[in-house]
């Protein structure tokens, strides 16, 4: 299924009615897919479980539980692909190392050039205010 070789039986697939236009048959046949894969009960390694929870995706809950509703095309197997290849993107996305960031510091030009920026718009702001006159 993916390269880190999930098996079937780690996969629940559940047959529901898919919702939206579509006539008589809507109402009849079940089309639409529902994929529940624990993540943390799974045979993926560790690290792969933890960068899972640690993903801002509204279809992992808190416990891991990844679920996808697939009802994009009309026929069973076909949403029954295209929930497996979105569990696979979830996978490998969750498989990406991210890149450590590496501090920096502004260079004294820029640190320069932005006050000098902020000291030409103060003289701006200033030159817009009401002369008074002076009482000598």
């Amino acid at each position: 299924m993916s390269e880190f070789n999930i098996s079937e039986n780690e996969v629940e697939l559940k047959a529901i009615r898919s919702g939206g236009p579509g006539g008589q048959n809507v109402n009849k046949v079940a089309t639409a897919i529902q994929l529940r894969f624990d993540s943390q009960q799974s045979s993926l390694p560790d690290y792969i479980k933890v960068r899972i929870l640690r993903l801002n995706d509204q279809r992992i809950n808190s416990d891991g539980i990844i679920t996808i509703t697939a009802r994009q095309f009309r026929n069973q197997e076909a949403n029954r692909l295209a929930a497996l290849e979105r569990l696979n993107k979830i996978i490998q996305k969750a498989g990406i190392q991210p890149k450590k960031r590496k501090a920096t510091r502004p260079t004294r030009a820029s640190v320069q050039k932005r006050l000098d920026a902020k000291t030409k718009r103060s003289r701006v702001k200033q030159l817009r205010t009401r002369i008074t006159p002076d009482d000598d």
